[in-house]
């Protein structure tokens, strides 16, 4: 199964993809129990209506959180000796797999502009196959997180580098540096209609990122170094995942330019600019597009009254 949202007569509805059509659920229906049975047809809405994935489309499913993990040892290699100079992978990154919290509220679809964070001058992508929690569970083990999934879809992390350099410094975030947006789409690709690409619970998809139809890099989501069930175990751990809880991957091997500029030792290819488009793509998942458009001005805030 396939789902995917729009805006009917200004009201957000999310409904099953069937090429390039779109059969709407009923407003009352909750799309994670659809997903939960796999049987649309007791909540569908009698309709059916064009689906376009090249124009503006909204985030495919409601979504309550988004933890962002870092499970591919290439990009974490590259973009570390982005940093210091240095591609050794600390072994603290082997022992757990680490993620941070990011902006829920900044979801976005596919086809949304995406303004330029202010103050911000090297701003970045980050290709990323994401997981959806469909149903509650708590402390889970990786076998019973399997059962947990409500599908896939692909995340762009999109990152202001210059702003995310200067907070992490202070031993916390990143924050603002990933705060403006988070591309999620085009659809929800329900982890049936990827059974023929999976092994041992990791799926062989090709990945490619183009920033104005130029080929960027990519990867294959296979080379994640935790299986999603794992990643889905240990954000469980001593807590609760919920319906609508995004979990990401990660960016894949070649997948920001960050990384590039870590393997090339300069900002070849450079930082995203205004007028650019940013567009991935991940196999059986489909294809996301955004354009970078101009940002909100820079309020100014004062630094720190010092008391010493």
């Amino acid at each position: 199964m396939r789902i995917g949202s729009l805006l009917v007569d200004g009201v957000r509805r999310y409904g099953v993809i069937d090429g390039d059509r779109i059969d709407p659920l009923a407003e009352t229906a909750d799309v994670f129990e659809v997903l939960a049975t796999g049987d649309a047809a007791p909540a569908a809405a009698g309709r059916r209506l064009d689906w376009d994935e090249t124009g503006p489309i909204a985030v495919p499913v409601p979504i309550a959180s988004i933890r962002d993990f870092i499970t591919f040892e290439q990009h974490t290699a590259g973009s570390l000796r982005a940093i210091t100079g240095s591609s050794e992978v600390p072994d603290a990154w082997y022992e757990a797999p680490a993620f941070y919290f990011t902006n829920p509220h900044a979801a976005i679809g596919s086809g949304t502009p995406v303004p330029m964070p202010p103050g911000c001058e090297v701003l970045d992508f980050e290709l990323e196959v994401a997981v959806v929690i469909g149903k509650a569970g708590f402390n889970l083990s990786t076998a019973e997180a399997v059962n947990h999934i409500a599908g896939f879809t692909i995340l762009n992390d999109w990152s202001a580098r210059d702003l995310q350099s200067r907070e992490m410094r202070v031993g916390l975030g990143p924050a603002k540096g990933k705060d403006t947006a988070t591309t999620l789409g085009p659809v929800l690709v329900t982890p049936d209609e990827l059974a023929g690409h999976e092994s041992d619970g990791r799926y062989d998809l090709a990945m490619e990122v183009f920033v104005n139809d130029t080929r960027i890099g990519g990867d294959t989501l296979a080379n994640m170094a935790w299986t999603f069930a794992e990643l889905i175990a240990y954000a469980s751990r001593g807590t609760w995942v919920r319906p609508g809880d995004v979990l990401g991957s990660g960016t894949c091997g070649g997948g920001c330019l960050a990384e590039l500029w870590g393997w090339r030792g300069e900002r070849q290819p450079p930082p995203l600019r205004v007028g650019d488009t940013v567009r991935m793509t991940v196999q059986g998942i489909g294809t996301i597009h955004n354009t970078v458009i101009a940002g909100p001005p820079l309020h100014h805030v004062p630094p720190a009254r010092r008391s010493r």
